[in-house]
């Protein structure tokens, strides 16, 4: 069983658990008496958490997505069907722009090696191998192209912190607040209606830029600042636009985006980043609160 930490604070009476999923820290705070155990719920949460993991990340070679991207004609259960609904439906939302078959440029962007820019060739190669509407999907069958591949990691942390506010919810009968990450999602106003307050990260400090009320909803932020690279004083951020395959032009350093649920607040963010420099205006077009930087 991976680590989990739970902790206690007669001050704030909150109760709070720590574990590490999908490469993020997580954390799940209730705010309820001493005497309130909700080991049982940190429990529930982590291997929901650690389940959705296990199925969906692209590192493993035991699960249906090492299928799919071996190739295979695969059958999707109902989950998996679902995601890709919505990955489908993000990719025509957004003209192309949000697509999960984009991870194949990863093979000459890896920004945590990268040492000089890929030649314009070795990108322009890697151009055929994205699009969603490659995809062959038939019914509940799937089965990619030669050289394709499928990345679900712009959506399932979002996913997570949604489904695992699904199970507290049916369960907790007190406050609580689910942060994946810096991806978060609470369930309604403190006791006493008090909000929940979260910190936006600095690109560039440690401490927070802004604190953040929040009484209902759900909070992600997307950016480049931790992962880009500078060639010949030009800053490359790790969002790539998948119609080019280059780094987004002069996008924000981030975007923090308030909406109902994780993954809406998620593809928002994101599709933001992706305008560039033109963040803003989309987000304001869409009529949502935002944060940039």
């Amino acid at each position: 069983m991976p680590d989990i930490r739970f902790h206690y604070s007669e001050q704030t009476s909150l109760h709070q658990c720590q574990f590490q999923a999908m490469a993020s820290p997580c954390q799940v705070i209730i705010e309820a008496p001493k005497d309130f155990t909700p080991q049982t719920l940190y429990k529930q949460v982590s291997e929901e958490a650690w389940r959705i993991e296990k199925k969906f990340s692209r590192y493993r070679d035991d699960n249906l997505l090492y299928r799919i991207n071996q190739h295979e004609k695969c059958e999707l259960d109902s989950e998996t069907l679902s995601l890709l609904d919505f990955a489908q439906q993000c990719y025509e939302l957004s003209d192309g722009l949000f697509d999960v078959t984009s991870g194949v440029l990863r093979k000459v962007w890896n920004f945590k090696t990268l040492k000089s820019l890929p030649s314009k060739q070795s990108v322009d190669a890697l151009l055929p191998f994205i699009g969603f509407n490659k995809v062959i999907r038939q019914g509940n069958t799937i089965e990619l192209p030669e050289g394709m591949s499928l990345d679900l990691g712009g959506i399932g942390k979002e996913y997570a912190v949604d489904k695992c506010w699904q199970i507290l919810k049916q369960s907790c009968p007190f406050p609580f607040l689910i942060n994946f990450g810096g991806d978060l999602r609470v369930s309604g106003p403190r006791l006493e209606s008090k909000n929940w307050r979260s910190g936006i990260e600095n690109p560039d400090g440690i401490q927070p830029s802004a604190v953040i009320e929040i009484k209902q909803g759900a909070i992600t932020t997307s950016g480049t600042a931790m992962q880009h690279v500078t060639f010949n004083g030009v800053r490359y951020g790790h969002i790539l636009n998948p119609k080019t395959g280059w780094p987004v032009e002069r996008p924000p350093l981030s975007i923090t985006v308030a909406a109902s649920s994780c993954i809406e607040a998620g593809l928002l963010s994101t599709l933001a980043m992706l305008q560039g420099e033109n963040a803003r205006t989309f987000l304001e077009e869409q009529g949502v609160t935002f944060w940039l930087q």
